[in-house]
């Protein structure tokens, strides 16, 4: 009886040492595989930059199709030097004429147009600015609108308002600017009878006015730049700028404007494509926004071809080699390519193509319906 129980306890022994031998090497080897990891930090969203394994066609394309327009760029005080350089520089991509919004007023003006227009006429356009001086001091509106026919006269073709109208703009008493304040309406009505457009930024991307929190898509461009968020405590919400903005369009359906950054609508073509059906004057730019019609291809070709008559070419930030980007996007059907600016956007984009006949209207015909004194020869039919 002993022997039995002997021999079957000898048995399990056997068989469980069979076994350990068996799954040991597994085991070991799931242990040192798994140990690197274990070890391994979680990146930040900083330092997480996965490069892509897609394998698809490419366009790199260094040079628009057409000669174009930029009707936003900004270039203060440039010098004669700065000013030659740039010429070669748009040479080398197309560029046919730049606006510069950055062109002051008064004296400054003179200077800037000068500088830019008086060595090269057809290259350059320059637009005046409105002067916040003399702002608490009765009759300012009017005053701004006098300056501004002067500005006309000394070769500015179109007015720039800059983001602080409507935002932190105030009076003295503390009481803010309102983008539709009726003391600035002899200014818009002084444009729309010098035939002149305004190119207006009003608020900044609607996210900046959300919580800054881990829910925000721009996260990472305000950690980069805290400046840009526009918490409640400070300044009005956005959708408060929107109704302001869209009362001053319609209090002067004479005057053409031009809404800066798609009009910060750009994560929401179908409410940018009613306001284009509410007011026949108002245009925008696809400036520093591509990457917000890049992430939707199929809506931004659509919306690009429906109004076509509405949106004008325009980088803001100048810098000649990243022009490409909005070549590659407007001109091809390229997939899942990095944008130019990661804080812009975390995600990659994709190419809209649009016909040519559209892309001619985006490059340039729709500039040259809207900004008086641009040489139409310089472009094709």
């Amino acid at each position: 009886m002993n022997s039995r129980r002997t021999i079957t306890l000898f048995s399990i022994i056997c068989v469980a040492i069979f076994a350990a031998l068996i799954v040991w090497p597994r085991f070991a080897t799931t242990q040192q595989e798994q140990a690197p990891q274990e070890k391994q930090q979680t990146p930040t969203i900083d330092e997480y930059q996965p490069k892509s394994t897609l394998v698809i066609t490419e366009h790199k394309i260094e040079r628009a199709r057409f000669p174009f327009i930029d009707i936003h760029s900004h270039h203060w005080n440039p010098t004669p030097a700065e000013v030659d350089r740039l010429v070669k520089e748009m040479d080398t991509i197309n560029l046919r004429v730049m606006v510069n919004l950055s062109g002051g007023t008064g004296e400054e003006l003179k200077k800037t147009v000068a500088v830019m227009k008086g060595r090269y006429p057809d290259r350059f356009v320059v637009f005046a600015n409105m002067s916040y001086d003399d702002l608490n001091t009765p009759g300012f509106g009017k005053r701004v609108a006098a300056r501004l026919e002067q500005d006309v006269r000394n070769g500015a073709q179109g007015l720039k308002i800059f983001k602080n109208f409507g935002m932190d703009l105030k009076y003295a008493g503390g009481e803010r600017v309102h983008v539709d304040d009726p003391e600035f309406d002899a200014v818009f009505e002084k444009c729309a009878e010098l035939k002149i457009p305004v190119l207006i930024h009003v608020a900044e991307p609607s996210a900046f006015f959300d919580p800054w929190d881990y829910h925000n898509e721009r996260w990472q461009e305000l950690k980069e730049f805290p400046g840009r968020a526009r918490p409640p405590a400070r300044y009005p919400p956005f959708e408060t700028l929107m109704t302001e903005r869209n009362h001053l369009f319609a209090k002067h359906p004479k005057t053409n404007f031009i809404a800066a950054h798609l009009g910060f609508h750009g994560n929401d073509l179908e409410r940018l494509g009613k306001l284009f059906d509410s007011y026949a004057n108002v245009y925008v730019d696809i400036a520093a926004v591509l990457a917000e019609l890049g992430r939707q291809p199929y809506s931004a070709h659509d919306f690009l071809v429906k109004y076509q008559d509405r949106v004008l070419m325009g980088k803001d930030i100048y810098e000649v080699n990243e022009y490409k980007w909005y070549f590659r996007a407007l001109e091809t059907r390229d997939e899942y390519f990095e944008y130019y600016r990661k804080r812009h956007a975390f995600w990659r984009i994709y190419g809209f193509q649009v016909p040519d006949e559209v892309l001619k209207k985006v490059y340039y015909k729709n500039a040259l319906k809207l900004v008086p004194g641009i040489d139409a020869k310089a472009f094709p039919e």
